[in-house]
């Protein structure tokens, strides 16, 4: 089974995101692979653990994203490829552009994905990838099974689970609770070395410039307003409680 896994570089989740002339700054930042891509990539080496095959992680991102494929890599994947923008401002719509001019001549049976990116929480580019593909696709499964060319996946709704049989090739986003990522072992760090990773430009696919184009402009950055501090309540129980429901009614206006 040939899979490929869509993957993103994204702020290690510890950081804190400082923002300096209407751009996030990030001189000094450790980034890592998104975390719910991590989800998709170990589902897939799962998969080509028990049925055989092949499992390739693509990324779009700057010369540095080659760390985080590595890390994929030594994870258990076979390959990897980096796709550099080369300072396009490339937005969902471009990067599913470059993902699919490298995936629509390969041979798969499946794609993976996170269910989104945990810095701009989008859940946009997988989508538009099967879209483009035109192959069905599922989001935010929890299971997934495969059963010759069908797969079954299990997914999360309000108070229950949904049970969707798809036909192969497909594509699926992964979210938390589909499996336990695993951690790069020694001897995966080592082999990760020698894995193949090729690396490709916008001029290597053939796309148009209104393929490039960045459909979605970001006017300004600002960071959360400061939490205001918290208030204690006085007076006896009957009291705290009126003065609580007068708060929600007039400040917090949730009643």
């Amino acid at each position: 089974m040939n899979i490929f896994v869509l993957m993103k570089r994204t702020f290690d989740t510890e950081e804190k995101v400082q923002i300096k002339d209407n751009s996030i700054v990030e001189d000094g930042v450790e980034f890592i692979i998104n975390p719910y891509d991590e989800y998709a990539i170990e589902e897939a080496i799962r998969i080509r653990d028990e049925v055989g095959g092949e499992v390739t992680v693509v990324t779009v991102g700057p010369e540095e994203a080659e760390k985080e494929l590595r890390t994929a890599l030594a994870m258990g994947a076979d390959k990897a490829i980096l796709i550099n923008p080369e300072g396009l401002k490339a937005d969902e719509n471009t990067i599913a552009n470059l993902l699919v001019a490298v995936l629509k001549d390969k041979q798969f049976d499946l794609l993976l994905g996170g269910n989104l990116s945990v810095d701009n929480g989008a859940g946009q580019v997988a989508v538009r990838v099967a879209e483009m593909l035109d192959i069905p696709q599922v989001t935010t499964i929890t299971k997934l099974e495969l059963d010759g060319n069908q797969a079954v996946v299990e997914r999360d709704v309000e108070g229950d689970t949904e049970v969707i049989q798809v036909n192969l090739p497909a594509l699926f986003t992964a979210q938390q609770g589909l499996n336990e990522p695993r951690y790069p072992s020694l001897p995966g760090i080592m082999k990760a070395k020698k894995k193949p990773l090729e690396k490709l430009t916008p001029a290597d696919l053939g796309l148009s410039e209104e393929q490039l184009v960045a459909h979605t402009e970001t006017l300004s950055y600002h960071p959360p307003a400061a939490r205001e501090a918290g208030r204690i309540m006085e007076g006896d129980l009957d009291q705290q409680v009126k003065d609580l429901v007068r708060l929600l009614r007039e400040e917090a206006k949730v009643l």
